[in-house]
């Protein structure tokens, strides 16, 4: 697939600082509600999309074809980027959602008392939650799960360059719940469809880890989600699916605050899928339990990142990474410049891990986090890991706000490396990607809130209006201009 379809959604977390400013539940519904009736940042949904999980007036889809929503499982804020083409562009699209978020606080006067967080894990809560990636994919039913089994050993072992760092770690205790530190939600579509509850506990053993997730992660492939995590969540809906082309929903991921991180997420994935679809086989890559790698990779305090494959021999991650690099390197050097550029990258990323992984320090999120924390116990003296301190500064560095989260004040000192700008972030709040049926959306949307038109339906494949008019978006790669200004111009 010369271009490819991709998007990110990302849950956040709610932090209150002043119990007088009203519970999460509350503050989110404020936020939501600010962006669509007063900002008018998009159109409201009027009707649910999902009855247990994004009921009627839970969020909507926005000028820039995104969508901003609470999602009904944990009444959390999400945010959905619109449909890319462009890995520059998902980045720039996966920032412009905590933009919007930071600057709906600042208009509800409630920066002070209330943050948004894109960590992926709750140190005192034993709660996770995810920033999940979707990609068009041509992958037939018959051989959707050998191909799988091509994708699992780079999605294990990516989190080397993908993954955004936490201090400590978890256990899952199937047994008991005597040592349990997850709260039990009072919400029932909390537990829809729950498989196999469990308890976590704190991991006293592990002082830093490359992932966030990695510890809750219990499934390689699974339909469930809560308490049944997996690396990849099949979703067979009209979200990107085309033709014979399938929307495949990446669960194990986690938000990365640096540009080049996401980029990189993105990118290497990308061509991983356009191998598996050109029937690229790479030899030797299968793992023996990419579960158990999953969680050694992300805990060796080594950094050797040695995983099992199936016939019993081992290699390290790094040089399995390079396994898939060096066929897409023969297959699609010199395709377009993307993609050259991305191969460049990724070359170099696996190249400085293997040599030294704080020559990334500008770059990745995870050696970013590692480095700002052995400072401050360094400059302190007495703080070690364990301390409460350090789990407070793991957050503060995915505080989505500029003025206070612990990333940005890297990017102000000039200590990370940026892949976009804050005029095009700013752009991507409101204008569409220009290469996907995102702009089609964007455009009617912008009509529909010019002319205040209160009868509609909006998906991501489908306009409908009062009854009389729909829009079908079937192809993600066609803009439909033409046809969004034709089917627009009866609104005035």
């Amino acid at each position: 697939m010369e271009k490819r379809i991709f998007g990110i959604e990302t849950e956040f977390g709610c932090m209150v600082r002043d119990d007088a400013a009203g519970t999460p539940e509350m503050i989110v519904e404020m936020v939501k509600d600010h962006a669509f009736y007063k900002d008018k940042l998009g159109l409201i949904d009027l009707h649910a999309r999902d009855y247990a999980f994004e009921p009627a007036r839970c969020g909507g889809f926005l000028r820039s074809g995104g969508r901003l929503y609470i999602d009904a499982v944990g009444s959390h804020m999400e945010y959905a980027t619109p449909e890319c083409t462009e890995f520059k562009d998902i980045v720039a699209y996966d920032k412009a959602g905590r933009v919007i978020l930071n600057r709906l606080l600042r208009e509800l006067n409630l920066q002070d008392q209330v943050s948004f967080h894109s960590n992926s894990v709750d140190h005192f809560g034993g709660h996770t939650f995810g920033c999940h990636e979707n990609y068009l994919v041509q992958i037939d039913d018959q051989n959707f799960l050998e191909a799988l089994a091509s994708l699992m050993p780079f999605l294990v072992t990516r989190q080397i360059f993908a993954g955004v760092g936490r201090v400590g770690g978890h256990r899952l205790n199937y047994k008991s719940l005597k040592n349990n530190i997850m709260t039990i939600s009072d919400y029932e579509v909390d537990y829809q469809w729950v498989g196999n509850f469990y308890g976590v506990e704190v991991d006293p053993t592990v002082d830093f880890q490359l992932s966030q997730r990695a510890d809750h992660i219990v499934k390689t492939i699974s339909s469930r989600v809560r308490f049944n995590r997996a690396i990849i969540n099949p979703k067979w809906d009209s979200y990107y699916n085309y033709l014979n082309m399938h929307r495949l929903h990446i669960l194990f991921g986690e938000c990365n605050m640096s540009e080049y991180a996401t980029l990189m997420k993105v990118g290497t994935t990308s061509i991983c899928l356009d191998l598996i679809e050109d029937g690229v086989v790479l030899h030797d890559v299968e793992l023996r339990d990419a579960l158990e790698s999953l969680k050694s990779v992300s805990r060796d305090p080594t950094w050797k990142w040695i995983v099992t494959r199936k016939d019993g021999s081992t290699i390290k991650a790094v040089d399995l990474q390079r396994l898939y690099l060096n066929a897409a390197k023969k297959r699609y050097t010199g395709r377009d410049e993307q993609t050259d550029h991305m191969l460049g990258e990724w070359e170099y990323v696996l190249d400085m891990l293997e040599k030294d992984p704080y020559l990334l320090a500008d770059k990745l999120d995870w050696v970013a986090k590692r480095k700002m924390l052995e400072e401050f116990m360094e400059a302190d003296g007495e703080v070690k890991w364990g301390d409460d301190v350090l789990h407070s500064l793991d957050l503060e560095y995915h505080n989505v706000s500029p003025d206070d989260g612990l990333y940005y004040g890297l990017e102000q000192a000039g200590l990370v490396e940026r892949v976009t700008t804050d005029r095009r972030i700013f752009e991507a709040m409101t204008t569409p990607p220009q290469t996907t049926r995102a702009k089609g959306r964007g455009m009617v949307i912008d009509k529909l809130l010019a002319t205040n038109y209160r009868d509609y339906v909006i998906d991501w494949d489908l306009i409908y209006l009062s009854k009389r008019l729909h829009l079908e978006l079937k192809d993600p790669f066609n803009t439909y201009e033409s046809e969004a200004k034709l089917f627009s111009s009866g609104l005035s």
